[in-house]
């Protein structure tokens, strides 16, 4: 089996696992993510910050995105613009987002633009991953490219529920030092303290 076809495997695992979590769990999940990254002092510090718009099933991030618009930290979130490439765009209001590429809350296309250099502190989704930072993404691509050009602070959202012990990777996949879930916060696989 090829690494990608293990990749596929897993991500059907794992959305047959995401359908049977309760909303309860999700909800609650998912708030706990939140007031732990906004503890985060790389995530305080930062004066720039890229995240997700979280959908569907996905942790929600909205609560990440309005408490960086009220500490006035310059926000920004990912616009698609063509198969496995995105640009991030510059937003002042959650009401800015609309449904766009694969039902994705997007910014407008005339949002500001930001390089990834600008970014301090980069918020990103998994499909699932494991504690070290192995990421499986939806294998579009979009955030490996992100990753192969960014050089800050980056922090991947997974539920506890859905981390696995280990994820095929290949030699474009990119680990991301810092891992946060509902318990708490994982830095190069170790349970690190929050702030």
């Amino acid at each position: 089996m090829t690494r990608q076809e293990e990749k596929q495997r897993l991500r059907r695992t794992i959305r047959q696992l995401e359908s049977q979590l309760s909303p309860q769990y999700l909800e609650a999940s998912g708030r706990a993510i939140a007031t732990h990254l906004l503890a985060m002092p790389e995530y305080r510090a930062a004066g720039t910050v890229f995240c997700f718009a979280g959908f569907g099933r996905e942790v929600d991030t909205r609560p990440i995105l309005e408490a960086a618009l009220r500490a006035g930290k310059i926000l920004c979130v990912p616009l698609c613009t063509a198969p496995g490439q995105m640009e991030l765009r510059r937003i002042t209001s959650l009401g800015q987002l609309a449904p766009g590429t694969f039902g994705i809350p997007e910014p407008p296309a005339d949002s500001g633009s930001l390089e990834v250099d600008e970014v301090d502190f980069a918020v990103l989704p998994c499909v699932t991953c494991d504690r070290a930072g192995r990421r499986l993404g939806r294998g579009g691509g979009y955030y490996d490219r992100f990753l192969s050009r960014y050089r800050g602070g980056a922090v991947l959202l997974c539920r506890e529920k859905l981390l696995r012990e280990e994820i095929p990777v290949e030699p474009h996949d990119c680990p991301i030092p810092w891992v946060l879930t509902e318990r708490g916060l994982y830095e190069d696989g170790v349970p690190a303290r929050l702030g």
